[in-house]
C-alpha cells in the first residue's frame, strides 16, 4: 500500500463499524466534553462567595472567565497541530490533568493573584477538547452514524454546562466554596481515570502526511489557512458564541425585566433552555444523517429561534410563558447543533482534521470573550429590548453564514472538478 492510499484510509471513518465500537467511543469523547464545559462554569456559579472571600468586585471576578477563554482560543488552535502529530490521546489527557489541577489550585487560592494564574491552566487545559474530540469521532465513528455522534457530544456540552451549578452551589452551601471546587477537582480525574482503563479505545495514529489527501491545500502545515470556507465556518461559530453567550448570561435577566417574571421562575428559564436544548439535538442528529441538507436545517433551527426571541423581546409575553418559550428556543438551537458541526466536517481537508477544529472552535471563545462586554453594556443601561434584538440579528446572521459556507465551498470545488 501506498503512503497516500494509506493516509486516506486512516483518514476515512469505517463504513460499517460494530455499533458496540462506535457507541463506546462516542460515550467516551462526550464524557470528556461534558467534563470540558462543566470546567468552563466552575467559578460563575460560586461569584458570591468568592466576591466576599476576596472582596473583589464583579468586573475583577469577570476578567477570571475572560482570561480563561483568552488563554483556551489560542491554546486550541496551537493543540490542533499537536493533536494532527501526536494523536488525540496524549493531548486528552493532558487537558484532563490540567483542569484537574487548575479545580484544586482556585479550591486551595490564598488570594485572587492565584485565582487568575489558575484560570490560565484551566484555559490551556480547556483549550485540547474540540480539536481532540472531533478528530477521534471523525476518523474512528461510522460515516452512518457521524450525525448522532455529533448530536451527543453536543447533548454532553449542555449536560456539563447544567451540572456545574447544580453540583458547585449546593457544596459551597453545605460546606464551602472550597470544597465545591475540591469536588470539581475530584470529578475531573473521576472522569480521566475512567478514560485512562478505556484509553484502548481512544488509540489513534498520528496523520500520515500526504501531497494529494487535500487537493490544492497540501503544501505545508499551514496550508489549510488558504480554504477559504474555513474562514467562513470561523465567522458562523463567532457569531454562534456571541448568541450562546447572551443566552446563558444576560436574556434571562433581561426577560424578567421585561416581563416581570419571578426571579424564581427566571432563574430556570437557562435551565429549561438547555434541557430542551439537549432534546433538539436527539433530533437533530437524525437530520444531520444527511449531509447535503445541513445549511437547510441550520436555517430552519436558527430561524425559529431567532422568531421566538423576537416574541420575547417585544410582544406582551405572559410572564408563566416566559419559561417555555426559552423552552422552545433551546430547542430549535439544538436541533440545528449536528448540522452545524458537520458544516465544518465537509470544509476540512482529511490530514488537517485537529488543525482545522483547533482554528475554527477558537473563535466559540473569541466570541464568548467579547459579547459581554457589548451586551453588558446594554443591560447597564437598561437597553432590555436591545439585548433581544441583539440576539435576533445574530441568529439572522449565523443563517445567511451557513449558507456563505456552502457557496464558499462550492466555488472552490468547481476549479477542481
Amino acid at each position: 500500500m501506498t503512503i497516500t492510499s494509506a493516509a486516506a484510509a486512516a483518514a476515512a471513518p469505517p463504513l460499517a463499524a460494530p455499533l458496540r465500537q462506535d457507541a463506546g467511543l462516542i460515550g467516551l469523547v462526550g464524557l470528556a466534553h461534558m467534563v470540558s464545559h462543566f470546567s468552563q462554569l466552575l467559578l460563575a456559579p460560586l461569584f458570591p462567595w468568592l466576591k466576599d472571600a476576596f472582596n473583589a468586585s464583579y468586573t475583577e471576578l469577570g476578567f477570571l472567565m475572560t482570561l480563561f477563554f483568552v488563554v483556551s482560543c489560542g491554546v486550541q488552535t496551537a493543540s490542533g497541530f499537536l493533536v494532527d502529530r501526536m494523536g488525540p490521546r496524549p493531548i486528552l489527557f493532558a487537558g484532563l490533568a490540567l483542569l484537574g489541577l487548575a479545580a484544586f489550585g482556585f479550591a486551595l487560592s490564598p488570594n485572587y493573584g492565584v485565582m487568575a494564574l489558575c484560570s490560565v491552566l484551566a484555559g490551556v487545559g480547556n483549550g485540547v477538547f474540540h480539536p481532540v474530540n472531533y478528530t477521534l469521532l471523525n476518523r474512528k465513528v461510522s460515516a452512518a452514524r457521524l450525525g448522532h455522534a455529533y448530536s451527543f457530544h453536543g447533548i454532553t456540552g449542555s449536560l456539563g454546562w447544567a451540572l456545574a451549578p447544580a453540583l458547585l452551589v449546593p457544596l459551597a452551601i453545605a460546606f464551602s466554596w472550597r470544597v465545591a471546587l475540591a469536588g470539581a477537582g475530584t470529578l475531573v480525574f473521576g472522569v480521566m481515570l475512567v478514560l485512562w482503563l478505556n484509553r484502548a479505545r481512544l488509540a489513534l495514529p498520528a496523520m500520515v502526511p500526504s501531497p494529494a489527501t487535500s487537493g490544492q491545500y497540501r503544501d505545508g502545515d499551514f496550508a489549510f489557512l488558504r480554504i477559504p470556507a474555513l474562514w467562513m465556518c470561523f465567522a458562523f461559530f463567532f457569531f454562534y458564541a456571541v448568541v450562546l453567550s447572551v443566552i446563558q448570561s444576560f436574556a434571562p435577566e433581561a426577560a424578567r425585566q421585561l416581563h416581570g417574571v419571578p426571579i424564581a421562575l427566571a432563574a430556570m428559564c437557562l435551565t429549561v433552555y438547555m434541557v430542551f436544548s439537549a432534546g433538539g439535538m436527539v433530533l437533530g442528529g437524525f437530520l444531520a444523517a444527511d449531509p447535503s441538507r445541513c445549511e437547510r436545517v441550520v436555517a430552519a433551527g436558527f430561524g425559529t429561534a431567532a422568531l421566538v426571541a423576537l416574541a420575547i423581546g417585544f410582544a406582551p409575553v405572559p410572564a408563566l410563558a416566559v419559561p417555555a418559550l426559552f423552552g422552545a428556543m433551546g430547542f430549535a438551537s439544538g436541533l440545528a447543533a449536528p448540522s452545524r458541526d458537520l458544516l465544518v466536517k465537509r470544509s476540512s481537508p482529511e490530514n488537517a482534521t485537529g488543525r482545522v477544529y483547533g482554528v475554527v472552535y477558537s473563535s466559540l471563545d473569541i466570541g464568548q470573550a467579547l459579547a459581554p462586554l457589548v451586551f453588558g453594556a446594554l443591560m447597564d443601561r437598561q437597553q432590555y429590548q436591545g439585548v433581544w434584538l441583539g440576539l435576533v440579528l445574530f441568529q439572522a446572521i449565523l443563517i445567511a453564514s451557513a449558507f456563505n459556507i456552502r457557496r464558499v465551498r462550492r466555488t472552490a470545488l468547481a476549479p477542481a472538478a
